[in-house]
């Protein structure tokens, strides 16, 4: 598999607290690739730990190979931009302002803005949807406005790798598709290596390349979405009987949950 970035038995904790545990994957480069799981099994702190926010307790992840807690900072974020869940940014920010932001990677000692960085601000601008929104400040957007704006500073950043915690929390159906529909365009046009964390199996069917399905902090089973999403795999992981269907639009696989089951109720 052509990876840039993995992970081998890696493990990361809160206080002493094992989230997840020696666990190793390889994320394929150029594709989409979505981690699915219960709450609590471990998808953010993997991707927290993936983006070198989070240092781990043994084990490493490597971008080009090496050691990414050994590179310098400066070097992880040209290669690699991240969007955790409810990010914040200070009060009256306009949307080209949080842009102008995502291009600190990139800029000389003093921090000046290039006619460079304004081009990708454009660019991620204009590939976000949201150029008529670039001076509004922040604070007077919808959330799904403002989901798409945080999306775009990732962009701005221009780095080859995205990592997305949860990009479609809070939105309405029209703003989830919506950027959903934003990260399948990137791959499409740009080729970028993404990796989601998303609670909607269905939405992880249709928009992803490959699965990885976590369960108490391991690696339960990765592939792609017509190897996960099947009634065997959704009951060991998510302990729930569901009908499998494929989605006549996509030819996903499209789940239908039915009930819990009876060992989950009883536990």
């Amino acid at each position: 598999m052509n990876s840039r970035l993995r992970c081998d038995q890696f493990t990361l904790a809160y206080d002493q607290v094992e989230v997840v545990r020696q666990l190793s994957l390889e994320i394929p480069t150029g594709q989409i690739t979505t981690l699915i799981g219960p709450n609590g099994c471990g998808k953010s702190t993997l991707l927290k730990g993936l983006a070198r926010l989070l240092p781990p307790k043994s084990g490493a992840a490597y971008l080009d190979g090496k050691a990414i807690h050994q590179q310098s900072t400066r070097y992880v974020a040209q290669q690699l931009a991240v969007l955790l869940q409810s990010p914040e940014a200070p009060e009256g920010l306009t949307v080209r302002e949080l842009l102008a932001l995502g291009r600190y990677p990139h800029q000389g000692f003093f921090g000046v803005i290039s006619s460079e960085d304004e081009a990708k601000i454009d660019d991620a601008l204009q590939m976000a949807g949201i150029c008529h929104l670039a001076e509004r400040p922040l604070g007077e957007l919808s959330g799904g406005q403002r989901q798409l704006a945080w999306i775009a500073m990732a962009l701005a950043q221009d780095a080859e790798i995205l990592l997305l915690d949860e990009p479609t929390t809070f939105l309405d159906m029209v703003h989830q598709l919506e950027v959903l529909s934003l990260l399948e365009r990137l791959h499409q046009q740009q080729h970028r290596t993404i990796v989601l964390v998303l609670h909607d199996v269905n939405h992880a069917a249709r928009f992803s390349h490959r699965l990885i399905a976590l369960k108490d902090g391991q690696i339960v089973r990765s592939g792609s979405p017509g190897e996960i999403v099947t009634r065997e795999l959704l009951a060991e992981v998510f302990e729930i009987e569901a009908a499998i269907v494929n989605d006549p639009h996509t030819s996903s696989p499209y789940c239908i949950p039915l009930r819990p089951l009876a060992t989950s109720l009883a536990g």
